[in-house]
């Protein structure tokens, strides 16, 4: 009668075959295989005739072309009278996508479908490395993780990559690892697990690709990075400290309590960069997190919102304003890529406030609370992408000019404040038409005179003087020679 058999072959030794599957086997006068690269063929019984689609391996420019391929042929081939027996290896439906598709493919037709399961790579594989996959192993094919950037699974926990087919994508593989673990982490290739001649071979994730035995039977387990090293883990710890057996601190926090350490943990971080210090810089990062951490834990427990949210948000976000790398956009330049930003931002603030309301600023989401300096930039870097700006910079040097005349013309200690602000206000954006940032460029030059003055404090000490009992002129010829001792080597 019509109908699918999925049949698992097991890990490869014919003798890991199940009862079922080799009665199956027994009985039916054909079996077609998704490949007949595996052990257990050798084993299949006398006068079965043997069909492969390897041939669609050869043809197909993508494993998902040949998956595809496959799937439609053993639908097909199960609206015969007779049906179809379809043999993969391991299980059907463990890490093999046609089992599953067609099983899916199969039910919404109507087609009967029976699953006769085999042991997957996985047992023999626990039993090779001699590990208990559980309590939270993470199962990982390598076809995937060759394809990201970064591994999409915690370093605190263990992982098995299946299916390590050939050394090229052991090299992507070992490439995508390193983004989060050394090169020296210790991994473990299991070739041909199950099989008489099976492998184990522990070596450093950097020598990952050297291994010339890497082949289709081939699994990579990575031992976790060590405790504490997932965001997961992270945020586990944090939901302790507010826990009510936590720390009565941690607990008493609101958000409007966090924001003064919000606020200094971020400056914490701009002077880590400022001083090039990348130690502190992990350092400074780290509490950072902390204070973003607490406020969504914070959130959680009152209803606002959860940290997946938190994440989806930005990530959403992320994806809708790059449309020239998630989508079809073209683009030629970075300042191109910053207008479509822009743009893409304005329309989601309309649609956020409502067809009836009057249309989004320009100038909304620039943060109150930046300081002067930051403010001021972000404020006519905003004016500018709508084209409310100086053609050439030789425009805002005149500006400049202007301000610090009117300035001097001041007369009143009012118009001396407002007429101040104006040329800070062209100051900085002469700072954003020479491509810098302008509180960037003040806190530098204020460590710059801090280190400065500090030298002369130093120098006058060391001549058995207090600074403050120098002439000018004296204090002015130690700041020069603080100026000379930067410059050199």
């Amino acid at each position: 009668m019509p109908g699918i058999v999925l049949l698992g072959l097991g890990p490869g030794d014919p003798d890991l075959l199940t009862r079922a599957a080799w009665q199956v086997l027994q009985q039916a006068d054909e079996v077609y295989l998704r490949t007949r690269q595996h052990p257990t063929v050798d084993g299949f019984p006398p006068g079965l005739r043997v069909h492969s689609f390897d041939h669609l391996y050869e043809r197909a420019d993508t494993f998902e072309q040949v998956y595809e391929a496959i799937v439609g042929e053993v639908l097909r081939l199960g609206q015969r009278p007779q049906g179809v027996v379809y043999a993969v290896p391991g299980h059907p439906l463990v890490a093999e996508t046609t089992g599953v598709e067609i099983l899916r493919r199969a039910r919404e037709q109507g087609l009967p479908v029976r699953v006769v399961e085999g042991l997957s790579f996985l047992e023999p594989v626990w039993t090779a490395l001699g590990v208990d996959p559980f309590p939270r192993t993470a199962l990982v094919d390598a076809l995937e993780l060759g394809r990201r950037l970064t591994p999409p699974f915690p370093p605190s926990a263990p992982a098995l990559v299946a299916q390590l087919y050939d050394r090229h994508l052991a090299s992507h593989v070992k490439l995508t690892l390193m983004h989060h673990y050394p090169d020296e982490h210790p991994v473990t290739l299991v070739h041909r697990a199950g099989l008489p001649d099976q492998a184990v071979r522990p070596m450093r994730l950097y020598e990952l690709d050297r291994d010339p035995d890497i082949g289709l039977l081939t699994a990579l387990y990575v031992p976790p990075l060590g405790p504490g090293t997932a965001f997961e883990d992270f945020e586990h710890l944090i939901a302790r400290l507010r826990a009510p057996d936590g720390c009565p601190w941690d607990r008493k926090q609101t958000h409007a309590s966090l924001r003064p350490y919000l606020l200094e943990e971020t400056y914490e971080v701009l002077d880590a960069l400022d001083r090039g210090d990348f130690q502190a810089l992990r350092e400074e990062l780290g509490d950072l997190l902390l204070q973003i951490v607490l406020h969504t834990e914070i959130a959680t427990e009152e209803g606002e919102f959860t940290m997946p949210q938190v994440i989806q948000t930005v990530h959403d976000k992320i994806v809708r304003r790059h449309p020239h790398v998630f989508g079809d956009v073209q683009v030629d330049s970075a300042d191109e890529v910053v207008r479509n930003w822009e743009a893409i931002k304005r329309r989601e603030k309309q649609a956020q406030a409502g067809q009836d309301e009057a249309p989004a600023s320009v100038l909304d989401g620039v943060p109150t609370a930046l300081p002067a300096l930051a403010k001021a930039q972000a404020v006519g870097r905003k004016a500018a992408k709508v084209g409310f700006d100086w053609p050439s910079i030789e425009g805002v040097w005149d500006k400049v000019h202007e301000e610090l005349q009117e300035l001097r013309a001041a007369a009143d200690p009012q118009a001396q404040a407002a007429e101040l602000g104006d040329l800070l206000f062209a100051v900085v954006n002469l700072a954003r038409h020479l491509g810098l940032d302008a509180e960037t460029a003040l806190r530098e030059a204020t460590a710059r005179f801090m280190q400065r003055f500090r030298e002369v404090e130093r120098q006058a000490l060391a001549q058995g003087r207090e600074v403050q009992r120098l002439t000018l002129e004296e204090m002015d010829a130690l700041w020069e020679a603080a100026k000379r001792q930067e410059d050199e080597p």
